[in-house]
């Protein structure tokens, strides 16, 4: 199981922790003989959320430790035996444990819509009842990587960006993914004290509000502050007036510092309400004039990516940013859903598909793989291609086209093909070994640089091709066709 430094990344057996319909389903399959059969269920996503150009993969090392817990206790069972289901499908169920294969792509990887991000191939019922867990556990750790990632594209790259979002999040287990992996997706580093302790890192933060209102003045508050934490002296400037107090009393407290020789090389302060790009433009006067120009600017307060980009454009002055409501809480929401798309059926894989009205709903069908091809030249990412599983690809000229628009494609040349899932689980056996974090932050940091700016802009950015071979696409448009002459 991975341990965060003394700490399980899941507290607890989320066995039960499904829907009722994948214990009854569970049951009808027991009833009817159907245990055995095996199936595939793709995990994908249908739209980037804020309408964002990508999002950022995350959730594979809390995955790990629930497929590897993954048991019914009696507790489980006597709750079945109340719901009145049959003795030989509980004691089923007393034996049961995982046994199939995960793929998955890896932690930190730029994904998008309509593609397999995760593919379960298992018994029927085995990969039904682990349903609701994954859908649940990389939604929120999606949502919490992506919001992340916006703000890092936003920041320019010499601007720390510290997670702040604790206090916003549903709940502490919430608080804690947003903490990991809005580190895994940029962030420097995290208030959260648990979470820094699971990754070995030194918890970030300054003083609050209550901090200043508890003292007779703001100075007094200031002074003590400084006195307290000499080499890491952050001081909240905007409790009473910014400009006509907090920042006057802040350089009065580093001149005290200078006066009594202490450590002045970490002084700073923060602003946390206000005209943030005009405070800040003060401030940095301010502060350069009484000369302390190594004293560092921080701005808080629900900062998002398009604000990050307005402050900057208004000359904004910073050093860091503190960032938590849009990492721990961000708008909008992943959507992640889990869809058969094959079903062994005498010995033989025969693809599935779920048909809509709406084109973007039609499920991309069979046992598959997904592949990203670079441009050798720019090692920009090109397109992600879904292909058969047994599908040999031209690795020198590939017409790719698009899954939803046949009329969609084109020819790629001089490109490298890289396969994008990774076997997580095989037999039920971990094959994987999960990257510590900060390897994944690395990661996720080279695969955003191999997509195009256009890709990454916040605002009406350049849709990525999600496309399929030639041969996927036609199985897929003739499955389409099989299908719709079954309805009567």
């Amino acid at each position: 199981m991975k341990i965060y430094n003394g700490y399980e990344r899941l507290p607890r057996n989320y066995t039960t922790m499904t829907d009722e319909y994948e214990i009854s389903m569970s049951n009808g399959y027991f009833l009817n003989n159907k245990q055995n059969e095996e199936a595939v269920f793709d995990v994908f996503f249908r739209k980037v959320p804020n309408g964002g150009g990508y999002a950022i993969m995350a959730g594979i090392d809390k995955i790990i430790p629930f497929i590897q817990n993954f048991t019914f206790d009696e507790r489980a069972l006597d709750y079945f035996r109340r719901k009145g289901y049959q003795e030989n499908f509980i004691n089923y169920l007393k034996n049961f444990n995982f046994t199939g294969d995960i793929y998955a792509i890896p932690d930190g990887t730029p994904v998008f819509p309509n593609e397999p991000i995760i593919t379960v191939k298992a018994p029927l019922i085995e990969a039904q009842i682990v349903e609701t867990a994954i859908l649940s556990i990389i939604n929120g750790a999606m949502e919490h990587a992506t919001g992340a990632r916006r703000i890092v594209e936003a920041t320019p790259k010499n601007v720390g960006i510290m997670e702040f979002g604790a206090r916003r999040a549903d709940g502490c287990e919430a608080a804690i993914d947003a903490s990991i992996y809005g580190i895994m997706a940029g962030c420097v580093g995290t208030s959260n004290i648990m979470a820094a302790d699971m990754l070995n890192m030194k918890a970030m933060g300054t003083q609050a509000h209550s901090w200043i209102e508890s003292y007779p003045s703001e100075y007094e508050a200031f002074l003590s502050y400084a006195k307290v934490y000499p080499n890491n002296c952050i001081l909240l400037v905007d409790t009473i007036d910014t400009l006509k107090s907090g920042i006057p009393n802040a350089i009065k407290v580093f001149k005290y510092m200078k006066e009594h020789e202490m450590n002045t090389n970490n002084i700073g302060i923060r602003i946390d309400s206000g005209d943030l790009a005009y405070l800040s433009k003060e401030a940095r006067k301010m502060l350069d004039e009484s000369g302390f120009s190594q004293a560092k600017i921080c701005l808080s307060n629900g900062l998002t990516a398009e604000t990050i980009e307005s402050l900057i454009a208004q000359g904004a002055k910073f050093d860091s940013l503190g960032v938590g409501d849009n990492i721990s809480k961000p708008d909008g929401r992943m959507g992640c859903v889990y869809k058969e798309v094959a079903l062994k059926e005498n010995g033989v894989w025969q693809p599935k598909i779920k048909l809509s009205n709406d084109t973007i709903k039609i499920v991309n069908p069979g046992y598959k793989k997904l592949y990203r091809a670079y441009d050798k030249k720019t090692g920009y990412a090109l397109a992600d291609i879904m292909a058969g599983k047994n599908e040999k690809l031209n690795k020198n000229n590939l017409t790719i086209v698009s899954v939803t628009d046949y009329l969609k494609r084109k020819t790629i040349e001089d490109f490298e093909l890289v396969e994008l899932q990774k076997p997580i689980f095989i037999g039920g056996k971990l094959v994987y070994d999960d990257p510590e974090i900060m390897k994944k932050r690395n990661y996720c940091n080279e695969q955003m640089n191999s997509l195009y700016p256009e890709i990454k802009r916040t605002s009406m950015p350049h849709e990525y091709y999600i496309d399929g071979t030639e041969e996927y696409v036609n199985f897929k448009n003739d499955l389409i066709m099989r299908t719709k002459k079954l309805v009567r």
